[in-house]
């Protein structure tokens, strides 16, 4: 994911800080309501109150602006994630929580994957894949922290397989809905003991 390059943040002020945080949070809407192609400075615009110059004076860069809004998605997506985590002392029930929970949000929300895989397309063709593999990590780690807490053997490696899976699941649960006991079988084979 694009960031603020290393000191541009510094020298803005509060109120300029302030300012593109609003543009980023309105890129947010955006992008979950219009998509990819929908995320133009005249819609974040017309989605903030600022105006679609202001827009240009803090992101002269669209790309930079999408990466930062699809960053916060996937900040927000997560921290949902770890307060559904959270609620369960039980190792075991805390990881089928927040499995369940990601599942149930994508088909909440049928948006939100075509945006992450529109996205991910997006970026790969832009050759921009370092957005992608920090979307990755980030899964991937609370993914390990959960099933290191059960007691797996070589939690990350399995992390990596669970987030595959997942992605998989995403796509198929939007041709085939399948119920997620279903799935739940197929996760303890792929990655519990």
């Amino acid at each position: 994911m694009t960031v603020t390059p290393p000191g541009q943040r510094e020298r803005l002020s509060p109120n300029q800080l302030a300012k593109q945080e609003q543009i980023v949070e309105a890129a947010r809407r955006v992008l979950a309501r219009d998509g990819l192609a929908g995320c133009t400075a005249r819609a974040i615009a017309d989605a903030s109150p600022l105006t679609k110059s202001a827009i240009h004076y803090y992101f002269s860069d669209t790309d930079v602006l999408v990466d930062r809004a699809m960053a916060a998605h996937v900040t927000a997506f997560l921290d949902g994630l770890r307060r559904v985590a959270a609620r369960h002392d039980d190792p075991r029930e805390r990881l089928w929580a927040v499995l369940e929970d990601c599942l149930a949000t994508f088909t909440a929300e049928p948006n939100s994957a075509f945006l992450w895989f529109e996205y991910w397309i997006a970026v790969v063709r832009a050759d921009h894949p370092e957005a992608i593999e920090a979307m990755l990590r980030s899964v991937t780690e609370l993914f390990t922290e959960l099933l290191a807490d059960i007691g797996v053997d070589d939690p990350r490696a399995r992390a990596r397989a669970l987030t595959s899976y997942l992605l998989g699941a995403v796509v198929q649960q939007r041709v085939r809905r399948r119920p997620f006991a279903t799935l739940r079988e197929e996760i303890e084979s792929l990655c519990l003991p």
